[in-house]
């Protein structure tokens, strides 16, 4: 392990770990955020009801009544 720190500089390595665990830190809630499932602060939005969709298909047309 230590002839790993031979090859690169602990100071340069350490920081650059540090910034790219904090980037990630910092992105991970956001795209949490941006889903459906995993969003706290407005909660789950209920997609559109079918109900109403196929309630207004289950009401007669004109042409659909039979004619006398």
């Amino acid at each position: 392990m230590w002839r790993i720190w031979l090859l690169f500089d602990p100071r340069r390595a350490l920081i650059g770990l540090f910034t790219f665990l904090f980037a990630l830190a910092l992105l991970i809630p956001f795209i949490l955020l941006s889903t459906d499932r995993f969003n706290w602060l407005d909660g789950p939005h209920k997609g559109r009801t079918v109900a109403g969709a196929t309630s207004s298909q289950m009401a007669p047309t004109p042409s659909s009544v039979p004619s006398k």
